[in-house]
């Protein structure tokens, strides 16, 4: 009689492991391009706005308005200007009053891009001070 003795295994079964990582795989294939991708933002609306009419007397500010045909004034002028005759007369009235801050007002149709133009011209052009005038949300009680 012959007696065949069985040898145990001793290899590892790894198809269940393989099967848990192509799932882990398919897993991230998917969402991966979901997390890359740009979230679409819609920016608040300001609840307060400060009223500079009453710090006017506090500090002078020069306001840079652009139109939604991108066209540029300043301060109460009815006349549009082109940047090199903006920057020459913003930088003319720095001079007299050096603690002048800047404020640009933009149209809410005019592209972000533009605005951020505008502001980035005139830090070269050596305004310190720069910021952006804003409205108040109306009340929708």
């Amino acid at each position: 009689m012959s007696r065949y003795r069985r040898r145990r295994l001793s290899d590892m079964n790894v198809v269940p492991y393989i099967d848990v990582m192509l799932v882990l795989l398919i897993i991230f294939m998917i969402t991966s391009p979901l997390l890359t991708q740009s979230v679409e933002v819609t920016l608040p609306a300001v609840e307060q706005s400060e009223d500079i009419s009453s710090a006017v007397q506090e500090t002078q500010y020069i306001i840079v308005t652009i139109d939604a045909q991108k066209r540029i004034f300043l301060d109460e002028d009815t006349h549009a200007l082109n940047i090199s005759h903006l920057l020459s007369r913003i930088i003319a009235l720095i001079q007299q009053s050096p603690d002048a801050q800047v404020l640009v007002r933009g149209d809410e149709r005019v592209a972000y891009g533009e605005v951020v133009n505008i502001i980035s011209l005139l830090q070269k052009a050596g305004v310190e001070k720069v910021g952006l005038l804003t409205k108040p949300m109306a009340d929708e009680n």
